[in-house]
């Protein structure tokens, strides 16, 4: 399978308590990457798919942090996921 077509997963961990930026807690390609989302799924961790942002860090290593540059965009998608986790709190 082309290097293109292979699908990817980069998955984050934030604890504003512990951690200065969200860090990098899984990430793979091809049947990892399918791995990562399916238990993310399971877990009820929302998904985002962003091809650009998956590309930008996936030369990350694990628990690296993501660096300044990114932290704009990562921010406004974990804002998005708790506000649509706290939208779901209230509907239940």
């Amino acid at each position: 399978m082309k290097e293109s077509l292979l699908r990817r997963a980069v998955a984050l961990h934030y604890d504003e308590m512990k951690d200065k930026a969200p860090k990098v807690v899984a990430k793979g390609s091809g049947l990892t990457a399918e791995k990562i989302i399916e238990e993310a799924k399971k877990a009820g961790v929302p998904i985002q798919e962003d091809p650009t942002l998956v590309e930008l860090m996936r030369h990350l290593e694990l628990d690296d942090h993501i660096p300044e540059a990114l932290y704009e965009i990562v921010a406004e998608i974990f804002s998005f996921i708790y506000t649509l986790d706290e939208k779901m709190k209230m509907r239940e």
